[in-house]
């Protein structure tokens, strides 16, 4: 082998080592932390508050909890979010607490709706690039209403819109939390 071609190999070995050494590290995002499995402990989250002040999630222990996930723009949420205003102060709904959480990409429109509707329920808001409660509560879709026992365990976990006052909703909250610590699927 020449000089020259022995010159021109080491010219491009090192010109791929600095290649290799120069081009920008690209590691895939963090993979979304999965839902917490139905018989699991939420775990805690403060949570930014849209028509009060922000509060954390195991402040809520010790009494059954309604968890909304919905989102302005979402005509299906916006249609049960009155329900669940309706649940909330019904005598079946004085056993639960009952709150909203909008996964909004903006705060002021979620703010805007939540005015707009006169929400009178705790109404908070999860907030990109994580989506920690998203993530969390498994809201790969809108609306996702998730039963939460009085020690922070999921029970069950309810995809779509319905009419949480009515007695067959009713029904299916008494269930759900009567069962509660044995899997519930997602509907």
């Amino acid at each position: 082998m020449s000089s020259i071609q022995a010159l021109r190999r080491a010219i491009a070995a090192g010109a791929c080592t600095i290649a290799l050494f120069a081009a920008p590290a690209t590691a895939a995002p963090p993979a979304p932390t999965p839902p917490v499995a139905v018989g699991h402990v939420l775990p805690d989250v403060v949570m930014a508050g849209l028509n009060g002040p922000g509060k954390s999630l195991s402040s809520y222990r010790g009494r059954p909890l309604i968890i909304n996930m919905w989102a302005s723009w979402c005509s299906p949420c916006r249609k049960e979010a009155a329900s669940l205003e309706r649940l909330a102060w019904s005598e079946a709904g004085s056993r639960y607490t009952v709150i909203g959480i909008s996964n909004d990409d903006s705060r002021n429109a979620a703010l805007q709706w939540v005015r707009q509707s006169n929400a009178t329920i705790s109404h908070y808001i999860d907030t990109g690039p994580r989506w920690t409660l998203e993530h969390m509560l498994g809201a790969s879709s809108i609306p996702l209403t998730v039963l939460v026992d009085a020690k922070g365990r999921v029970v069950a976990r309810f995809q779509g819109a319905r009419e949480w006052d009515s007695a067959e909703s009713i029904r299916l909250i008494e269930r759900a939390f009567a069962g509660a610590g044995r899997p519930v699927p997602v509907r």
